[in-house]
């Protein structure tokens, strides 16, 4: 089973910055294709990002390029979600995610919410 624990949510104006945090505390993290997703008031889940094992590749939606970069530390188990530029209908819960194995994500965290103001 792999736990995982987002932190690092709040309430930040348009234009401002925001870091996310996925503690993935036990399991073998470096095994792991994370992701990032989010989901707005009313709306369905969609993929932020997501980023290899050993960080070398990462995609991004459309939507977030050029504004928000997905890392990860492999020796402490975690993967962040640096939001630049954040724009009001950024706001969601953002979660994240591991893939184990090739498989789809099947792992997820409980969610941080992220609210962008105008």
């Amino acid at each position: 089973q792999v736990q995982l624990v987002e932190s690092g949510g709040g309430l930040v104006q348009a234009g401002g910055s925001l870091r996310v945090s996925c503690a993935a505390p036990g399991g073998i993290f470096r095994n792991y294709v994370m992701g990032w997703f989010r989901q707005a008031p009313g709306k369905g889940r969609e993929f932020v990002a997501r980023i290899s094992w050993s960080g070398g590749s990462t995609y991004y939606a459309d939507s977030v390029k050029g504004r928000f970069t997905i890392s990860r530390d492999n020796a402490k188990k975690t993967v962040y979600l640096q939001m630049n530029s954040l724009k009001p209908e950024d706001t969601a819960v953002y979660y994240c995610a591991a893939s184990v194995g090739g498989a789809d994500f099947g792992f997820w965290g409980q969610g941080t919410q992220v609210t962008v103001s105008s």
